[in-house]
């Protein structure tokens, strides 16, 4: 991102901080809670159920599923704080296309609860070069840059470039989605030797932050953790 973008971000951020009582993004009542209000808060889908610590995925009593068993991902554990289901796919719609910027604080504070064990730094899941600039903003560098604040954790902005411009994942069948992503990603050896946090926004099949994680770890790095605001469910898919 940047710097003009950032700049613009923050000013952006400033100015509805002092504003008054906004309408809530989700039923219309004002509130003076950043994006959401304190009743539809209430109904936001925790993920408190018992999961794969690896993939996040359900599993009866929180071991280790027979996949992760089977084919260990790239990364060690996978922190949700959400279930991606209604109505937190509107909130996060809101960040991701409608540039409400504000989300990303109160999104980014869900996420940091969730965290047991903390990384070294942090990377965003990048965008390519011309989805960044037809967007003009990456949604999940919002996201990162609020959990660097937040935890005081350092963020790698550039250590990591998605070097294909892929089509949308969520455009694809399922078995085409790891294809669609085979060597997207370069990392540089700024974060060798460290445990890094890979922070995105929603987390379905895992191909995206799996194949992240595989160049994390060619460039040197220990140890990688996924951080997303939801995971996609069997049910959901």
């Amino acid at each position: 991102m940047s710097i003009l973008n950032q700049i613009f971000l923050n000013i952006c951020l400033i100015i509805r901080q002092i504003l008054p009582p906004q309408p809530c993004l989700l039923c219309g009542s004002a509130t003076t809670r950043q994006g959401w209000c304190a009743a539809c808060h209430a109904t936001l889908p925790a993920y408190s159920a018992s999961k794969c610590p690896v993939c996040a995925l359900p599993t009866p009593h929180g071991e280790t599923c027979g996949r992760c068993q089977q084919q260990p991902p790239h990364f060690s554990r996978t922190c949700a704080a959400y279930v991606y289901s209604f109505p937190l796919d509107k909130l996060i719609l809101a960040l991701k296309f409608r540039a409400q910027f504000q989300l990303a604080r109160p999104l980014a504070e869900a996420m940091a609860q969730q965290i047991q064990r903390m990384p070294d730094c942090l990377v965003a899941m990048p965008l390519h070069p011309h989805r960044l600039r037809v967007r003009g903003y990456n949604q999940s560098q919002l996201l990162a840059r609020e959990l660097a604040r937040q935890l005081r954790l350092p963020l790698f902005s550039s250590a990591c470039m998605r070097t294909r411009n892929t089509s949308t994942q969520s455009t694809l069948k399922w078995k085409d989605r790891n294809r669609n992503l085979r060597d997207a990603f370069s990392c540089s050896a700024a974060i060798s030797g460290k445990h890094v946090a890979i922070v995105d926004d929603v987390m379905t099949s895992g191909s995206s932050v799996n194949e992240l994680a595989k160049s994390l770890r060619a460039a040197g790095a220990t140890e990688v953790s996924v951080w997303v605001i939801a995971r996609t469910l069997p049910d959901d898919r």
